[in-house]
């Protein structure tokens, strides 16, 4: 699955927010250690600007910008053969080149390049407000790499299949604990954030430690 695969299925703007805001909340309780969550959001990361963001502890990567103007995705698979390190030396032809000018300030955003400015990714997709539709650019895969050559299949699987079962047996095999399904299904549907569903989750936390995660997300609280 390629990131053109990931464009048809992601579902629109709305719902992807929700969905994305949902996956830190469930992190936020299951790692109240920051630095061992795969997944973040930010409803105030700049003005007017929310950001979604994922990192595996393995290099790869990803972020959601969402906007008055629409939301921009944007995501790196270090070992991709279309990495910017590899044989492109930069960013893999037509992975960016065809990024609509409301969007181009993320493309050189700092927090998602490296040192010298590189942009770090191998997957972008787009969304205009009033767009029916993900976009990307116009790629020439690598012949030769089967499968996801750009590493979209795994970077936006959570994004793709957002069914609360596929959290679960991820989660499980992420931080290597039992998570209740019921518990994952309450805040998929982002119903209020209870102190029972922070127990289901993790019974050695309260509802209270998560009161700056939960302001930040925006998520709703009883």
């Amino acid at each position: 699955m390629t990131v053109e695969d990931v464009a048809r299925r992601l579902p629109e703007t709305g719902v992807l927010r929700e969905h994305c805001r949902s996956l830190a909340v469930l992190e936020a309780i299951l790692s109240p250690a920051w630095e061992d969550r795969c997944h973040s959001f930010d409803r105030r990361w700049s003005a007017g600007e929310a950001l979604a963001s994922m990192r595996n502890g393995s290099g790869d990567e990803y972020s959601v910008v969402f906007a008055e103007a629409g939301a921009y995705v944007r995501g790196f698979a270090h070992e991709s053969p279309m990495s910017p390190y590899g044989d492109a030396d930069g960013p893999w032809p037509g992975v960016l080149d065809e990024v609509p000018g409301v969007f181009r300030p993320y493309v050189t955003e700092p927090a998602f390049s490296d040192e010298v400015g590189v942009p770090l990714v191998t997957a972008c997709m787009w969304r205009q407000t009033g767009d029916g539709a993900w976009k990307t650019g116009a790629i020439d895969f690598p012949a030769e790499v089967a499968g996801d050559p750009d590493g979209a299949d795994d970077l936006f699987r959570l994004l793709v299949d957002r069914s609360p079962e596929t959290f679960q047996r991820w989660a499980e095999d992420y931080h290597e604990v039992p998570v209740a399904l019921g518990a994952v299904r309450h805040v998929f549907a982002s119903r209020p954030l209870t102190e029972g569903v922070v127990s289901a989750l993790n019974p050695q936390v309260r509802l209270v430690e998560f009161a700056r995660d939960i302001e930040e997300s925006g998520y709703p609280v009883n």
